[in-house]
């Protein structure tokens, strides 16, 4: 009887073990941390919640060292952040009208969250969930992967996703994004969603901050910010960025701030094309970016409010500016887009190279 019982009460201990400890399907089980890369000057942070850049400490024209990305003191902020904040953002960036898609003849109805529409993935996309940390070097690199499962947020079949950020030489950062569909073909566009200002995180608005971006044509949006399908030219228009400017120019034309997709001029998904140059004057801090993608959104910040930031610092609107290489968004309503479907035997493949100089 008394052996009896110590193994009734064995089990009791392992059932008890097993329901505090399981995960759920869409979950990791991995532990939340933060971790750090680091090679000469340049000092950056992640964490696996979501893929996220914390930070991006690089030195100014003097030697005077700054964090140049928006974000949180604490981990446990990006959690109910509504910002996306330094995150990878999927399984599709942007905006999805209505949350819906037909594929292979199928009708796809997703989770929307903004409005009727779906953005970034979803109220539980890429940048809600926890990932995990495949390698990781200090002083190279550092990689994380999400299994997508089918039926996440709405979109068909498994998908393994892996990000890495690391070090090229001493000012580079290569930012690698790879997605492979397991059985089901699944539309795909991973984006990374850091909030730049290059005078420092907590200097206020980007409005002085020059600007070339290399892309002559934009895709406009309606009143709900899905593309109404058309490519035009910005010539003549706020949205021509060809010869550096600053962003707050011609910010009398265009009140509500930057919030567009650029097509950027001769894209090759081989090749890297350049995408855009940054610079603040006070600092002498540049930052150059490199993409193989179609398309860039130019985000300046403009709906933050107030958010209550690192050090305490309120971010305001306009207090940041994104640069989030891409595909075209709603690309799956729009035929006439390049598309993001990828198929089973096909890895998606997104590469972005930052390059930090100042003088």
């Amino acid at each position: 009887m008394e052996k009896l019982s110590l193994v009734f009460c064995y089990f009791i201990v392992l059932v008890l073990f097993l329901t505090n400890n399981k995960c759920q399907a869409t979950e990791s089980c991995e532990a939340v941390g933060v971790y750090k890369l680091k090679r000469g000057d340049l000092s950056l942070k992640f964490t696996n919640y979501g893929a996220t850049m914390l930070s991006a400490v690089i030195p100014d024209k003097y030697g005077k060292l700054a964090d140049i990305v928006l974000g949180f003191d604490s981990v446990k902020d990006y959690k109910t952040d509504n910002t996306y904040f330094g995150a990878i953002v999927g399984r599709v960036a942007n905006r999805i009208s209505r949350a819906q898609f037909t594929l292979n003849g199928t009708r796809y109805q997703l989770i929307n969250n903004d409005g009727d529409n779906m953005l970034h993935g979803g109220p539980r996309g890429f940048s809600e969930v926890i990932w995990k940390v495949k390698s990781h070097e200090v002083n190279s690199h550092i990689t994380f992967t999400y299994n997508s499962l089918e039926g996440e947020q709405g979109f068909p079949g498994d998908l393994a996703v892996s990000v890495t950020y690391m070090f090229v030489g001493e000012n580079n950062l290569v930012v690698k994004m790879k997605a492979k569909p397991l059985e089901k073909a699944t539309p795909v566009n991973l984006a990374l969603h850091t909030y730049w200002n290059l005078g420092g995180h907590s200097s206020g608005d980007i409005f002085s901050h020059k600007l070339q971006l290399f892309g002559s044509h934009v895709t406009p949006v309606d009143d709900r910010l899905i593309p109404t399908g058309k490519i035009t030219p910005v010539t003549g228009t706020p949205y021509d960025f060809l010869q550096p400017r600053e962003i707050g120019s011609k910010f009398k034309e265009l009140p509500d701030g930057y919030d567009i997709n650029y097509v950027l001029d001769n894209p090759n998904p081989e090749h890297l094309k350049k995408v855009a140059v940054v610079s603040e004057s006070v600092s002498g801090r540049k930052m150059e970016l490199w993409t193989n993608k179609p398309g860039v959104q130019f985000y300046t910040s403009n709906m933050l409010g107030k958010v209550m930031g690192k050090d305490g610092f309120v971010y305001s609107n306009y207090a940041g500016f994104c640069l989030e290489t891409q595909g075209f968004p709603d690309s799956v309503n729009n035929p006439n887009f390049p598309s993001q479907v990828v198929n089973p035997g096909e890895t998606y493949n997104h590469v972005m190279v930052y390059r930090f100089t100042a003088d």
